[in-house]
């Protein structure tokens, strides 16, 4: 199937360019996840790889993952994101996380998979057919230069074009922390639902587990989202 806009992705992709040229970021697109490995070691160390993403546990090549780094004028590491096409075998995601969950752990040592548990959304159960997961999004911590600047939204939205061009799924999701969904995350960067306690992660040392949100879109909600304007999202596009 095509991808059809209500206008087209053309507008989109040239205020985006403009956004990041004005920031000096240069975005850059891979699907060999061993030299993604290598970047995230070496230049995001705070943030260590997502199991998803990791090239010793999963298949992972051209045709069904990719990944998305942005680099500053200087060649220094500032953006980082990851999708993968989901294969559930002709059930809803909600049985497929049912059995699969523990392949999406946070990206913090000492998670008790053993403890930790999945429960089924209203969304999750919904979701079929061709699905796609977004991760590893990352911007450098540098508030007021990459960090509340408007970037979230180009960023997310770039991902999400990405998965529609290559795949065209019927939906896409992620798992957002609470302590970030809260902050207004998913919104900036386009998701239009969002699901609260989907995972709940046991981790050694901490007295309480950490929550996480469903995030998703349905392809309608991507038509609708990347036929949106930057400039009602990002007041520096206007």
């Amino acid at each position: 199937m095509t991808i059809q806009f209500s206008g087209n992705a053309a507008p989109f992709i040239a205020t985006s360019r403009d956004i990041l040229a004005t920031q000096g970021i240069q975005l850059t697109f891979g699907s060999d996840f061993e030299e993604y490995a290598e970047i995230v070691k070496e230049e995001r160390p705070m943030q260590k790889l997502g199991a998803p993403f990791d090239h010793t546990l999963h298949t992972l090549t051209e045709a069904n993952a990719f990944w998305m780094i942005g680099r500053s004028e200087d060649g220094t590491l500032i953006h980082t994101q990851a999708s993968k096409r989901i294969r559930l075998g002709g059930m809803p995601l909600s049985s497929y996380l049912l059995r699969q969950f523990r392949a999406f752990p946070p990206p913090l040592k000492g998670v008790d998979l053993r403890r930790s548990r999945f429960r089924a959304t209203p969304g999750a159960h919904r979701m079929d057919g061709t699905v796609a997961y977004h991760g590893e999004f990352w911007v450098a911590p540098e508030r007021g230069k990459y960090r509340g600047v408007g970037l979230a939204p180009v960023l997310g939205r770039t991902g999400m074009l990405e998965m529609m061009q290559k795949w065209d799924p019927d939906w896409i999701y992620g798992f957002i922390l609470n302590v970030v969904a809260y902050k207004g995350f998913a919104a900036r960067i386009g998701y239009l639902h969002l699901e609260p306690s989907a995972l709940k992660w046991v981790v050694d040392g901490r007295d309480a587990p950490i929550d996480t949100f469903l995030a998703y879109n349905s392809r309608e909600d991507l038509e609708y989202l990347l036929d949106i304007p930057l400039s009602d999202v990002v007041p520096e596009a206007a």
